[in-house]
């Protein structure tokens, strides 16, 4: 299931992008792969036709990109997604010892003078 949700979608985003690009650009660019408006879709253009289709394949990819989402996050696993190592449960460590109480340090030794001279 989780294979054909992949494979619609990765369809459905390149049909996206061909739609987009043979869409007019607003500075009169017409058609990015040749053409003006007239060529194919008739002397009123392609507007709503290509616009209508982007909407649909839009809707169309949101609800691919939601199903596999769904689809995937279904399983449980304990295995890392980044490295896809199984993660081990760790055991609580014991606590420390208390440290034995030492005696007390002994003040530093004065340091020497240093030499006076030229």
């Amino acid at each position: 299931m989780e294979s054909i949700i992949l494979a619609l979608h990765i369809v459905v985003c390149v049909l996206l992008v061909i739609l987009i690009l043979l869409q007019s650009g607003k500075e009169g660019m017409g058609v990015i792969f040749g053409g003006g408006n007239t060529s194919v879709f008739g002397s009123s253009g392609a507007g709503s036709l290509l616009a209508k289709m982007t909407a649909f394949m839009a809707v169309i990819f949101v609800l691919t990109s939601l199903s596999y989402t769904y689809v995937t996050s279904r399983h449980e696993t304990k295995d890392s997604a980044v490295l896809n190592v199984r993660i081990e449960d760790q055991a609580p460590a014991a606590p420390a010892a208390p440290a034995a109480p030492s005696a007390p340090a002994a003040p530093a030794a004065p340091a020497e003078p240093a030499p006076a001279g030229k």
